[in-house]
């Protein structure tokens, strides 16, 4: 069994972001064509490429379809095989260091200087260190082969 291929949509080239968008899914399918995937997640994402292939909507409806269903996809890829685009633990653990490192700093800072105003001080702080982490994560998933070479925008 192999993945289908995505349907081409002339009509979309009137408005370049929408696109884009369109072509960046085809060029995740063709990314994903390259590793071995199991017959059940090819089968699951043949009926949720079929589905796009088969919508009738168009422009930004067809955008948002094209956007959850690509979403859905590289969840059941990272959560199933470990397989992520490039960059994808970067941009998960930037927002994680500023969360989870970056307000608790803040806060800190601030209340040891009296002045919760230098709370944004610990944001830029604990993205570097998501920053960090999340480049590290993504060099080893290179190094093992789990990487796609595809980098997912927006």
């Amino acid at each position: 069994m192999e993945l289908i291929e995505l349907k081409e949509r002339p009509e979309l080239s009137a408005e370049p972001k929408h696109q884009a968008v369109y072509s960046q899914f085809g060029a995740l399918i063709a990314q994903m064509k390259k590793k071995d995937l199991k017959p059940e997640l090819l089968s699951a994402f043949n009926a949720q490429i079929g589905e796009v292939n088969a919508s009738s909507l168009g422009g930004k409806e067809l955008v948002k379809l094209v956007k959850t269903t690509q979403r859905s996809i590289l969840k059941k890829l990272e959560k199933d095989m470990k397989i992520v685009p490039k960059n994808y633990y970067r941009t998960l653990w930037m927002v994680v260091g500023m969360s989870a490192f970056g307000l608790p700093l803040g806060v800190a800072f601030g209340s040891a200087l009296g002045n919760m105003g230098m709370l944004g001080i610990g944001l830029p702080i604990g993205m570097a260190i998501g920053l960090a982490l999340g480049s590290n994560m993504d060099k080893k998933a290179a190094q093992e082969g789990r990487q796609m070479d595809i980098e997912i925008k927006g």
